[in-house]
């Protein structure tokens, strides 16, 4: 007997039209629109190898190299997600990369230990990630306490908490530099987000579809003559570069170091199952419990077999959220697109160093956008949830108030275990947590629902032909 179709879409039954997430586009489009994806994530997956490298005490040739194989796994990852095969991946237009909650622990763990460091810190992710992949059946049944009151709180948090990062660069990505914060990159910045803006309003169709990419490619033009632009890494990069499997060593297992990660892949876990509710309403295919449990293992599994090509822990990139919320480009093969060509980056060195000529203040400017557009689909998705029954505005209150504590205030937390700050750092992490148990105590515990499920700020479908169907 034929396997019945996962999903139905949302053209009206009778017709043979495949749900938008599921077309294929014209070659060039699925390049540049594929391409794009990979801009707007790039910065986010060598950063923490950046940072770690150094502080493990790793040469620059050795974090360079750590910097192309986490290209490479990103990619392995973002086939798993869009592409999968049995019942692994999300097959929704789902980019993942190097998480960075795991910088802080992996530094504890690996600080001034070289080479032992990195083995250390990749057998503890091993560990973790296998686990992970045991409980996503189980996870995934959480969904059911994931309505609109808590999805669209967590949604908005995580725009709001990504912006930090654009600031960040717009002011030049590094505040131990000179030029940090300068004029000169913040104007970039500024000027960068007024194209983006303008490209948006003045172009239409496909032109307007890539707005983000092509204000990239402007503003890097740009800023060759105001002189903040990187041309060094082109000289030094090597032409074809394998990431050799354990480069660093063998690895090896740690009780202490592999419950640290364990605590950071549920931390990952759980900001996943967030950003695939929230990525699920965007591209108008709801994330069930089968869609979550095939994306958590395509997560768990990218992690697993990421440190064997030297890479570090897989998950979920916000930004390209609001790439897709933006565009409407609801491809999963655009994204497919980009993880093949975030393999080649990885394979090589060369190509990826054209994309590091992007200057973090140009990508600031158009992360703004981006991860504005990742709050604006939360607050579309407040506007569903029933504020005005029971205590739903309560608990959005809280829980937003809960989850900018580690953007307004971030040493708020200064005086924990260091292993808390895993969670307690990660505004989306404790604004998540603290949504669901306040709709679980509000809306659930000692209550019946009553007139369906709008108690527990769900709104009954209105298009029941919309929905997913499982297996």
């Amino acid at each position: 007997m034929a396997a019945t179709p996962r999903f139905r879409t949302e053209i009206s039954e009778g017709t043979d039209r495949k749900h938008p997430v599921d077309e294929t586009l014209p070659p060039l489009k699925m390049f540049t629109s594929g391409l794009q994806h990979v801009a707007a994530m790039y910065a986010g997956v060598v950063a923490p190898p950046m940072i770690v490298g150094p502080a493990v005490g790793l040469t620059a040739k050795e974090t360079a190299f750590l910097m192309g194989a986490s290209l490479f796994t990103a990619g392995i990852a973002t086939l798993l997600q869009t592409l999968g095969f049995w019942r692994v991946g999300a097959r929704l237009p789902f980019v993942n990369g190097v998480s960075f909650a795991g910088v802080t622990p992996m530094i504890a763990i690996g600080k001034d230990r070289g080479h032992d460091g990195i083995a250390v810190i990749f057998g503890a992710i091993i560990v973790a990630s296998l686990l992970g992949f045991v409980l996503a059946p189980y996870f995934c049944k959480l969904v059911r306490f994931f309505p609109p009151v808590v999805t669209g709180t967590v949604i908005t948090l995580i725009g709001v908490s990504l912006l930090p990062v654009a600031f960040n660069w717009s002011q030049g990505g590094n505040a131990g530099a000179d030029d940090y914060g300068s004029t000169t990159n913040i104007t970039m910045a500024a000027v960068t987000l007024v194209i983006v803006l303008a490209l948006r309003k003045l172009l239409r169709g496909f032109l307007q579809q890539i707005a983000i990419l092509l204000g990239l490619v402007i503003g890097t033009l740009i800023a060759i003559p105001v002189g903040i632009t990187d041309f060094g890494t082109l000289g030094d990069a090597d032409l074809v570069g394998f990431p050799t499997p354990f480069h660093f060593g063998a690895p090896q297992f740690e009780i202490a170091a592999i419950v640290s990660m364990c605590i950071v892949m549920l931390v990952c876990m759980t900001e996943s199952t967030a950003d695939m509710l929230a990525l699920g309403k965007i591209v108008g295919r709801p994330a069930d419990e089968r869609t979550i449990e095939g994306g958590l293992r395509a997560d768990t599994l990218g992690s697993a077999i990421s440190p064997l090509f030297n890479g570090f822990m897989c998950s979920a990139f916000a930004q390209n959220i609001g790439l897709v919320a933006m565009t409407k480009v609801r491809s999963r093969f655009v994204v497919a697109a980009g993880g093949a060509i975030l393999v080649v980056l990885g394979l090589v060195p060369v190509a990826a160093s054209v994309i590091a000529l992007v200057p973090l203040p140009v990508l600031g400017g158009a992360g703004i956008v981006l991860f504005g557009s990742v709050a604006a689909s939360g607050i579309q998705t407040l506007a569903a949830a029933a504020l005005e029954k029971g205590e739903n505005a309560l608990i959005v209150a809280t829980a937003v108030g809960i989850g900018l504590i580690p953007i307004a205030a971030p040493d708020f937390y200064h005086a924990f275990p260091e292993d808390l700050l895993v969670v307690l750092d990660s505004g989306i992490s404790t604004g998540c947590v603290v949504a669901i148990l306040l709709n679980l105590a509000f809306n659930h515990l000692g209550r019946k629902p009553e007139g369906g499920e709008e108690v527990a700020g769900i709104e009954p479908p209105k298009d029941p032909v919309a929905l997913p169907v499982a297996h």
